[in-house]
């Protein structure tokens, strides 16, 4: 079964960033992507983004099932703005450039596909980074990371302890799948769609038995250990910063900054070549 949001273990300079940079570096990277629409900003983010991908040594069919769900996300997004604002790009970027004639007396304009362009770029800057991170940080070490920016532990450790869960869902959805098949039920392609997701219906109520089942064996467990009793606790997984910490942060707050220079010096987030 594909993997999703889980660790891959790779030898590589991204996973020898400790958990609190990587975490430090998504945040600031996000916003750099979310604050502008200049459009040579968003070109230059996914060339970079990719590139780090590569270094990574993460490969695509590591996560191919996320980027296909993604991808399907971004052509419906696109597809729902258009059908309900067609003409929305000329109201951002404040000229009209007509191509083609559509319904209602409205354009197909330049400036709406300008405008679609920019919501790919933005897609294609940060999905790759949100993947890197959570593909190249280790559960333990994200919730050191939580606790290191001043999360409270316990919150720190419920996120380690989900991120831990889904790869242990996604083996007992395998699991409980093939017993089901061994069965007699069918889940293939062989069948229609329709009939695969009733099937895949019947695994929930089994999948919920177990997982409450776990979830009172753990949560047993760290009260019989005391857990949550102190204020502070130590971190096995947590690591100092190192001189590649530091470059890697300071490079994102570049980013950032970059990116908040370009609204300020236009008096806008957007930039067209009409403007």
């Amino acid at each position: 079964m594909q993997n999703l949001f889980n660790y891959i273990a790779r030898k590589s300079p991204i996973h020898e960033l400790t958990g609190a940079t990587k975490l430090v570096c998504l945040i600031l990277w996000t916003f750099a992507t979310m604050m502008t629409y200049d459009t040579r900003i968003l070109i230059a983010l996914p060339i970079i983004a990719f590139i780090l991908f590569g270094i990574s040594k993460i490969k695509l069919s590591d996560v191919k099932f996320m980027l296909g769900f993604t991808l399907v996300f971004m052509v419906l997004n696109n597809i729902l703005v258009f059908l309900f604002s067609p003409e929305h790009g000329v109201g951002l970027y404040g000229t009209c450039h007509q191509l083609l004639p559509l319904w209602g007396g409205k354009y197909l304009t330049a400036e709406q596909l300008w405008y679609h362009l920019n919501l790919v770029l933005k897609y294609m800057s940060s999905i790759p980074i949100i993947l890197l991170f959570v593909c190249t940080t280790q559960p333990s070490e994200f919730a050191a990371s939580l606790n290191k920016i001043g999360v409270k532990y316990s919150i720190a450790y419920s996120v380690s302890l989900a991120l831990r869960y889904i790869p242990d869902i996604q083996k007992e959805y395998s699991e409980i799948s093939k017993a089901q098949q061994a069965r007699g039920v069918e889940m293939s392609k062989k069948v229609s769609l329709v009939k695969r997701l009733k099937a895949a219906s019947s695994i929930l109520i089994p999948m919920i038995i177990m997982s409450m089942d776990r979830i009172e064996t753990i949560s047993n467990a760290m009260e019989l250990r005391g857990f949550g009793k102190n204020k502070k606790r130590t971190w096995y997984m947590a690591r100092p910063f190192t001189a590649k910490d530091i470059l890697s942060m300071v490079f994102c707050a570049l980013l950032l900054v970059l990116s908040i220079w370009s609204n300020v010096s236009r008096g806008t987030r957007f930039w067209s070549p009409w403007m």
